[in-house]
């Protein structure tokens, strides 16, 4: 039977959300024909016990062999994912599964590739979550051109194809808006509901903002370069260069009319912006040369998976291979 929607939820040490979390989503999406992929992150609690012993055949779980981190870990949903349509949401019952059906209808209905929720009332707190989420959400913007106003938000609706090929690593998730409309995409976001966390800790704190502000610098390049980095290093690698050589020129005048050069500062800013600029030149040439090889080559997924148990047994309580079916 196809599916219609495909759910991926990265889970790391959630075991007391997971009942609750399975409930909701039985709840709210009884009129689908859905599957669910719970991405167990190398929990070191109960999360993968608990998962095993609530799920049904509509379940999936797929176990990495250690914590890779949300984004490779959300990848690895998404590759298992056979649905027309992808949504990714978190483990911690923060988003609400009730919101999925009115973001699929708008996606289906206004022809959107991309439905990103909005946590308009977020209940978060606001020195250590919600403020430097705020100021990360307006650099993004301004720096990308691109308008979703929560782009930490995990609740998303995909079309499959879309979120299969995004290419996800490192701590890319929370750009996944701009790596979609890098491959030109329709992107949009709608309002959702947001919930006090209940049970377990966030894995978030205010240093989670720096990494964010790091990879932001590689998403505005991405969003201009991505495709052609040497329109990035050729212009400054010229520039450089047609600086040096203009004081290179202006030095050598200089020195043929008998006056002495060697020390002088601007000798040395000359000499150094001429190099400067032959860098430049071979880090987009050679940049080139790495998004071909890209292109061409065969995919490397960033993480790598110990066991895919799916379904719901009842063999025994003992979780083992034995008794379970490993796909």
């Amino acid at each position: 039977m196809k599916l219609d929607i495909s759910l991926v939820i990265t889970v790391y040490n959630e075991e007391e959300n997971i009942k609750p979390l399975i409930k909701s989503i039985n709840q709210n999406l009884s009129n689908f024909n859905f599957q669910v992929i719970f991405v167990d992150d190398g929990s070191t609690d109960r999360t993968k016990e608990v998962i095993l012993t609530n799920i049904d055949e509509r379940y999936m779980l797929v176990e990495l062999s250690t914590n890779f981190g949300q984004t490779p870990a959300m990848a690895a949903g998404i590759q298992k994912a056979e649905g027309d349509y992808i949504i990714t949401l978190d483990g911690d019952l923060q988003n609400d599964p009730s919101d999925i059906p009115m973001m699929l209808q708008k996606l289906k209905n206004e022809n959107w590739d991309l439905v990103a929720g909005y946590r308009k009332d977020r209940q978060d707190q606001a020195l250590f979550r919600k403020f430097p989420s705020k100021i990360a959400n307006r650099l993004i913007r301004n720096l990308t051109g691109i308008y979703i106003r929560d782009y930490g938000c995990t609740l998303k609706v995909f079309r499959a194809e879309l979120a299969q090929n995004l290419g996800l690593y490192g701590e890319l998730h929370r750009f996944i808006p701009i790596l979609a409309a890098v491959e030109g995409a329709k992107v949009t976001d709608v309002v959702v509901k947001h919930h006090a966390r209940i049970h377990g800790k966030s894995k978030y704190g205010l240093g989670r903002t720096f990494k964010v502000m790091s990879d932001l610098l590689l998403m505005a390049f991405f969003k201009k370069y991505f495709k052609r980095p040497i329109h990035f290093f050729g212009p400054l690698g010229f520039l450089s260069f047609f600086i040096g050589s203009i004081i290179s020129l202006y030095l050598l005048g200089i020195k043929v009319m008998g006056g002495e050069i060697w020390g002088r500062p601007i000798l040395i800013l000359g000499i150094t912006l001429i190099l400067a600029g032959i860098q430049f030149l071979t880090f987009g040439l050679i940049a080139e040369l790495i998004m071909r090889i890209y292109y061409e080559s065969q995919e490397k997924k960033p993480y790598k998976i110990r066991h895919v148990f799916k379904g719901n047994p009842k063999k025994s309580a003992t979780i083992s291979d034995e008794n379970y079916a490993v796909v």
